[in-house]
């Protein structure tokens, strides 16, 4: 009983202890308690392909045999012959009989053996045999706790390598965020800073365009002032001369009437010189020959659209093009219609700068205009103008800008009555108004076009 016992309390003293550990301890208790010669156990590895092998040998036992010798017989022996768990056999050990009795631990042995052994015949006896069992039933279970506390630590092994690893992981991932959010702000400031520099570059190119816009205009009037003057002024002189010899003629005594009469001719010759040049500059101011080709309209009013889109938004004015497909080509000058496109454009924007309660929209469109015309009009959201300024808007020199000359509209009307067509503006029912002008599609307009183009002077001359 107290040998029984003794077997149970076993747990107490491998627990935590690695499974070849648990083996020796219960090897020992069996050595003791059953006065063996010796006892073997074999253990089985899970995933490992060589056994464990462990051997206890009494102290009196009279034979003295080297361990490894007996573990091969033993091996030798269970290898030619099955065995079979709790049947104790005798077998000659060298020149004596000895009782050996094999004992699973686990199903099937599926943990290994362990291998009782005894000269005495009579072994085991029944109390020896309870005594093995309880002993193997102790050491599998200590096994099994042992390779689930290794499988344990192993996994906890496992998991602590892991966090290791996908810490390590983390770190260098952390690393490089801070590095990439660190190049990222440099970039930032980087792109600030050239973003400031071309919004300067900017401010000082729209500066400068004005600047070059309004040098534009004082030499262009200083040119044709100095045109003036310079044509005027030999018919002018011509004049005075004439007038003094004039007087001179009529104070002699007697008067020189016929020579009087003379410088009078001379006098009214120069008048008509001076109103001839007067007569040329506004000619020459108010349109040139023109130079008429097929072309698309709606092409011609991209290539403006692109050419002002940087002023345009310079100036937050949001345009729409509602340009009518297949429209039918015109026969026209190109740069002059462009000119006038442009014009149209500029107007618009500079009608809308001080709009602020409202989004600042330009509307550029084409359509047909009957069978024989194309029609554009330029649509703005700006202060629009008054009935009494729209009957004055395309005289020269008229204007409602600060800054303005009051040439543009002229020019532009001048241009399309060239062309036979037509330049208009109306209010709009909201906000702004919308000029508009109509050109036949019809070649044979201009090729006969005399009378339109007697029309544009006429109308350069009512200005």
């Amino acid at each position: 009983m107290n040998d029984l016992l003794s077997l149970i309390a076993l747990p107490a003293f491998w627990s935590g202890n690695e499974p070849s550990q648990i083996i020796l301890i219960v090897l020992d208790a069996l050595l003791g308690m059953l006065n063996l010669d010796f006892v073997y156990a074999r253990l089985e590895s899970p995933g490992e392909a060589a056994s464990v092998e462990l051997l206890r040998m009494s102290e009196s036992w009279r034979l003295k045999l080297p361990a490894p010798e007996i573990c091969s017989v033993l091996r030798i022996w269970f290898q030619d012959e099955a065995e079979k768990p709790f049947s104790p056999v005798r077998k000659r050990l060298w020149d004596e009989d000895i009782s050996v009795i094999p004992v699973p631990l686990g199903i099937n042995g599926g943990m290994g053996t362990i291998v009782a052994a005894s000269e005495r015949a009579s072994f085991p006896e029944q109390t020896e045999s309870l005594l093995l069992s309880v002993a193997a039933n102790q050491a599998t279970v200590g096994l099994h706790e042992a390779r689930l506390l290794t499988a344990q630590k192993q996994l906890a092994m496992d998991l602590d390598r892991r966090v290791a690893e996908r810490t390590v992981e983390v770190a260098t991932t952390n690393q490089e965020l801070r590095r990439e959010i660190v190049e990222r702000a440099l970039v930032e400031a980087r792109l600030r800073h050239e973003e400031q520099e071309v919004k300067q570059k900017e401010e000082a190119l729209a500066k400068a365009r004005s600047e070059l816009a309004k040098m534009v205009q004082i030499t262009s009037l200083g040119v044709l002032t100095a045109s003036i003057a310079h044509e005027i002024n030999q018919p002018l002189s011509g004049i005075v001369t004439n007038a003094s010899t004039c007087l001179r003629m009529l104070s002699a005594d007697p008067p020189n009437i016929d020579g009087a009469r003379e410088t009078v001719r001379r006098t009214i010759r120069d008048g008509n010189r001076a109103a001839d040049v007067i007569t040329r500059l506004r000619a020459l101011y108010s349109k040139k020959e023109p130079s008429p080709e097929f072309m698309d309209l709606n092409e011609a009013a991209r290539e403006v659209t692109a050419l002002s889109m940087s002023e345009l938004q310079r100036s937050t004015v949001v345009l729409r093009e509602e340009l009518e497909d297949d429209l039918p080509s015109v026969f026209g000058d190109r740069v002059q219609l462009q000119q006038v496109i442009f014009n149209l454009l500029r107007n618009a924007a500079d009608a809308m700068r001080t709009v602020e309660d409202r989004p600042r929209e330009l509307t550029l469109r084409t359509r047909r205009d009957g069978e024989n015309r194309v029609q554009l009009s330029v649509k703005d959201a700006g202060v629009g103008i008054t009935p009494q300024a729209a009957e004055k808007i395309f005289d020269a020199f008229y204007t409602t800008k600060s800054d303005g000359m009051g040439i543009g509209l002229s020019v532009s009307r001048s241009i399309i009555e060239a062309h036979q067509g037509r330049l208009w503006a109306t209010a709009n029912d909201g906000p702004g108004c919308t000029f508009w002008f109509a050109i036949p599609c019809n070649p044979q307009a201009l090729a006969d076009g005399e009378p339109g183009l007697k029309q544009a002077d006429s109308s350069a001359d009512a200005a």
